[in-house]
């Protein structure tokens, strides 16, 4: 957890400003949502040949990243989240540890997927998944698991495999970091 502060991202920069919930409490709220780093899964990047239809092309959670994802779903069922609005990047490894997760159906969103391959990718999406988000209905507990780029990109975090960042959408197109849960 941030020990008590709060990083707010949005168009112009980031600023801090004091907290007082816990990031369980938080995510309860109406206007928050968490963003997970997908489980582990060994190695950096994706082999040469990658293809996003075909998870053997890819870097795929190991046998302890999908008993973490089980257990991150244990989580939020023991801080009374039982179900949550699921998405999730379109890379094998985002999508097994959200569905291992077992919080809902889960919604591949091609704005979670991975730019760490072609960086020029980076601030159009993430303008647009800020938009996304934007307009997203945040009355429920919403999750959305991607990648360590992208959550870095979002809240200036860089998150540990299956580290969970809650945030709450501001006025104004911010995010604020209510706290981060790391799950290793």
């Amino acid at each position: 957890m941030l020990a008590g502060l709060v990083a707010i991202t949005g168009y112009g920069g980031s600023r801090t400003v004091s907290a007082q919930n816990d990031p369980w409490a938080a995510l309860r709220r109406p206007g928050s949502f968490a963003l997970i780093r997908h489980a582990t899964a060994p190695g950096t990047n994706d082999p040469s040949g990658f293809r996003l239809e075909d998870c053997a092309t890819q870097r795929n959670l190991s046998a302890e990243g999908r008993a973490q994802a089980v257990r991150i779903g244990s989580l939020f069922r023991a801080n009374s989240i039982s179900a949550a609005e699921i998405y999730s990047s379109q890379w094998c490894r985002c999508l097994d540890t959200a569905n291992l997760m077992s919080l809902g159906d889960v919604r591949p969103q091609p704005l979670l997927n991975s730019f760490f391959q072609d960086r020029t990718r980076e601030a159009g999406q993430i303008d647009a998944l800020r938009q996304w988000i934007g307009q997203l209905d945040l009355t429920k507990p919403t999750v959305c698991v991607t990648h360590q780029v992208v959550v870095t990109a979002i809240s200036q975090i860089f998150p540990g495999s299956g580290e969970i960042v809650v945030m709450q959408r501001m006025p104004g197109g911010q995010l604020a970091v209510q706290g981060r849960l790391p799950t290793a």
